[in-house]
């Protein structure tokens, strides 16, 4: 592990991960990138638009990512 302290969210995700592979006794895991992104993209968007009381241009600043791709992004999982 690196000499950087992780923060809090990549701790619970390396938690959630080991958890996530620990129970599929035995089971061959799939497309776990996928899988982990779709499931953190969603809630993520969520947050900042509830965040930024629905100000999708203070939204995309947040998170670091254009307009247009955030619009584009909540129309992908239906985001109002």
């Amino acid at each position: 592990m690196n000499a950087i302290k992780e923060n809090e969210i990549a701790s619970c995700m390396r938690k959630a991960i080991n958890g996530y592979l620990n129970d599929l006794d035995g089971e061959k895991p799939c497309h776990i990138y996928n899988l982990v992104m779709h499931s953190v993209e969603k809630p993520l968007i969520e947050i900042a638009i509830q965040y930024t009381k629905g100000n999708q241009t203070q939204a995309a600043e947040l998170l670091g990512i254009n307009r247009n791709t955030l619009r584009q992004k909540m129309k992908q999982y239906q985001i109002k």
